[in-house]
């Protein structure tokens, strides 16, 4: 059977990772991770590149992304996606193992994908400061990240996580949160990639099945 990947470039260290532990081989088709900041857009792209690729089975390997998945249709093929809200949890395990750290740490997740992506919190903090200046830029930020007390840096075991605290430091520090590096893992990756797809774990639509929002109350 013919499996293609849609991925989200924010994991594209983690999925790289996933599939030379399993060696798979399948062609993947990117998203890029701006295109989260807008459901819509998202949802609209994806049905394109859906329409665009010929197979019978599609990993989707990102989560639901507040719901932007809704709507999308299956051509021809089967469609297995992580029962998941976003990249975090799925590198985390669960929405529940997230949930726990995040009542926990009060964090704000972190990965070094994430920091190379379009637009994330220090993009967006540099682009505030120019347009406004620093003082109107901090008030901004408390705003929006006030709730926040940890700046928390994802480490899979993939890579060292040593360059990720040093180049998150200053995004800590100007933000005023406490670095702290929490465990996670490729391992729903992997499962992604190799099955078996369990109903706890993946939501499963038969082809021509659309996303409804029943199926997204993960």
């Amino acid at each position: 059977m013919e499996t293609v990947i849609i991925a989200c470039k924010t994991i594209e260290d983690e999925l790289f990772a996933a599939i030379e532990a399993t060696g798979v081989d399948y062609p993947i088709e990117w998203i890029e991770s701006g295109l989260h900041d807008v459901p819509k857009k998202l949802t609209a792209h994806l049905n394109e590149v859906l329409e665009g690729v010929s197979a019978e089975r599609m990993l989707l390997a990102m989560g639901s992304c507040g719901n932007s998945i809704q709507g999308i249709q299956p051509g021809s093929f089967e469609l297995i996606v992580p029962r998941v809200d976003d990249c975090i949890s799925l590198l985390l395990g669960s929405i529940e193992a997230r949930g726990k750290i995040t009542d926990e740490y009060a964090a704000y997740f972190l990965t070094e994908g994430w920091m190379r992506g379009e637009r994330n919190i220090w993009v967006e903090y540099q682009y505030t400061l120019g347009k406004y200046g620093e003082e109107t830029a901090k008030d901004i930020a408390k705003a929006m990240f006030g709730h926040y007390r940890t700046l928390g840096l994802l480490d899979t075991g993939i890579a060292p996580i040593q360059p990720l605290v040093e180049s998150s430091k200053i995004i800590a520090d100007t933000l005023s949160l406490e670095q702290k590096v929490i465990p996670a893992s490729i391992s729903y990756l992997e499962l992604l990639l190799t099955g078996p797809w369990t109903e706890d774990k993946f939501l499963v639509k038969a082809p021509g099945e659309e996303i409804t929002i029943k199926d997204l109350m993960f």
